[in-house]
């Protein structure tokens, strides 16, 4: 499965199913299931933006952790149109020139899955693999960084 490493609350509301696209800077031809990991990093910036607070925004959350994978969702489509400099119907969520990955059917693990992130669209390790099936099938994960 691939995996895309997003920031902190970024990951978190896409896991708990308030954020439905994802902004870039790049495109992909890839579409299908990709598992979202919570990078180490945090976008501190972000913390305090209305959007982020009306989602309810709980540090507490285990799905606020980072360095791991907290969700799986399905990668519909991209809209390039704010790439372009065109207006498009993407949503609250959606930044000026970005791409907007449009995210479906969102499946917050019951913890993360911990495993050390990478740029770009990246596989995980067979172990982190079976750990991530495994939280998927609603059993408990016993998986170490991977």
């Amino acid at each position: 499965m691939q995996v895309l490493s997003v920031r902190q609350p970024w990951a978190w509301a896409i896991a708990r199913g308030h954020k439905a696209i994802e902004n870039r800077n790049w495109d992909t031809a890839y579409r299908g299931q990709l598992a979202v990991h919570a990078s180490l990093r945090v976008d501190l910036d972000s913390l305090e933006r209305p959007l982020v607070l009306r989602a309810g925004w709980d540090p507490a959350d285990p799905l606020a952790a980072t360095g791991g994978i907290v969700a799986v969702v399905s990668l519909a489509d991209i809209c390039d149109a704010a790439k372009s400099g065109k207006k498009c119907a993407c949503g609250p969520w959606a930044e000026p020139d970005s791409f907007h990955w449009r995210l479906s059917g969102a499946q917050a693990l019951p913890q993360p899955v911990m495993t050390v992130g990478q740029p770009g669209l990246w596989m995980t390790s067979p172990e982190v693999a079976a750990a991530l099936a495994q939280a998927l099938s609603g059993q408990p994960v016993s998986a170490g960084r991977g």
